[in-house]
């Protein structure tokens, strides 16, 4: 590999991130995979995340290590006027300053874009919220659970359920988070091509509202609507896995030669020949079909269905437990875990940054930092002297990660 492969395409760009919890640091995750140098700038207290999940050092918890690799922490109190003018210092020598903070309260740290754009006239800067401006809910709080509720994807769930209720994962934030990563690159881009900074706005329940419309939208597509709202095959409730004999299998025949091979197998070749035979066909009468498929699936083994549905190479796979994706031959064979060593976590195994660039992979440089380990360092390479430094830590201005045997 060359150094340049090495480095990341992103060598050379400096971030500053402001932001917490899921949405943000996925995004500058990423950017730090790239090669970017992510400035990880905290509260005194921390990210949240450092208290969630297991441990073994405090504030090293589980979720913070995996949402905060390829960074450095520095901790800043920017209730305090002079942290707000130490962060004016590191922003002078920023590519991208990236933060989650409500507008009445980032005016109140003086964190807008026209206050930070005075200071470096070519910064991206990305504020990521809840709502976009002009709304009526533009300065309301938002988390995942909110953003899964307004955006329609909690409703989706009464297909499958007696009652709305939220994905088991915090899917609004790491969608929304890569989104930002992908926005941040294209300001990249620009910034390159032509020197110019620009203000990023990415806001969670516009970006969540379009993603679950792209299909459901259906007859609403036309104006006036043609039919309702949402993809009724996808929305059915008996879309789900297969349970078989002895397990669950998941099935998707999708071209009518599949079909038809599939009929033949559980002996109903017949059933190519009438509704079921045809796309437009199917899409009628989805929950016969889907009725037929279920109770045909309990027939045989998992081990039995795979064998067979492999031979007429018709789509199909087991139904994994999170605990099966540890052990899962393909994710093994394909490099998908990345075990490493933490100075002082210990033996770390994490899923790989999944993004193929052959001319360019992503890397992780760096594991997660405890909260101010790089505060001197970060400090000092933007020209701050050793009695700078010291008069903000003593006062409380900012604050230094001290290991475990140092001194203070």
């Amino acid at each position: 590999m060359s150094a340049a492969q090495t480095r990341g395409a992103l060598d050379g760009v400096k971030v500053l991130d402001l932001s917490s919890v899921f949405m943000g640091p996925m995004a500058s995750q990423h950017l730090g995979d790239m090669g970017a140098e992510v400035i990880k700038v905290e509260a005194p207290e921390g990210d949240l995340t450092r208290a969630i999940g297991p441990f073994r050092s405090p504030k090293m918890g589980a979720v913070f290590l995996s949402y905060n690799r390829n960074k450095r922490s520095v901790v800043l109190d920017l209730k305090r006027p002079e942290a707000r003018e130490v962060l004016h210092r590191l922003v002078r020598q920023a590519d991208v300053v990236l933060h989650s903070i409500r507008n009445p309260a980032a005016a109140g740290l003086g964190l807008s874009y026209d206050a930070l754009r005075a200071v470096n006239p070519a910064v991206i800067y990305c504020h990521l919220k809840g709502f976009a401006d002009g709304g009526e809910y533009q300065d309301q709080a938002a988390f995942d659970d909110i953003i899964q509720a307004l955006s329609g994807l909690a409703m989706l769930q009464t297909a499958v359920a007696s009652e709305a209720r939220y994905v088991p994962s915090a899917i609004a934030d790491k969608i929304c988070g890569i989104h930002a990563a992908y926005a941040l690159s294209i300001a990249l881009l620009h910034k390159f091509r032509t020197g110019e900074g620009q203000e990023v706005k990415l806001s969670m329940f516009e970006t969540m509202a379009a993603f679950n419309l792209s299909e459901h939208q259906w007859g609403h597509v036309f104006d006036p609507p043609l039919a309702g709202m949402g993809y009724p095959s996808v929305r059915a409730g008996l879309r789900r896995p297969c349970a078989t004999s002895d397990g669950y299998i998941a099935f998707l025949p999708y071209s009518d030669k599949q079909w038809k091979a599939f009929f033949r197998l559980v002996d109903r070749p017949e059933l190519a020949e009438g509704e079921f035979g045809t796309f437009a066909g199917r899409q009628k009468h989805w929950k016969e079909l889907y009725g037929f498929i279920n109770t045909e699936f309990t027939q045989r083994t998992t081990d039995e269905w795979m064998t067979a549905l492999k031979d007429l190479d018709i789509p199909m796979s087991r139904v994994n437990d999170l605990e099966a994706l540890e052990t899962d031959p393909h994710l093994a064979a394909v490099g998908f875990w990345e075990t490493l060593q933490h100075p002082t976590e210990g033996l770390l195994r994490f899923p790989a940054n999944p993004l193929g660039l052959m001319g360019s992979p992503p890397a992780v440089r760096r594991m997660a930092p405890h909260l101010g380990e790089h505060t001197r360092e970060v400090l000092a390479e933007h020209g701050f002297s050793s009695e700078e430094i010291a008069r903000l830590l003593d006062g409380g201005v900012a604050a230094q990660h001290v290991a475990a045997g140092e001194a203070p």
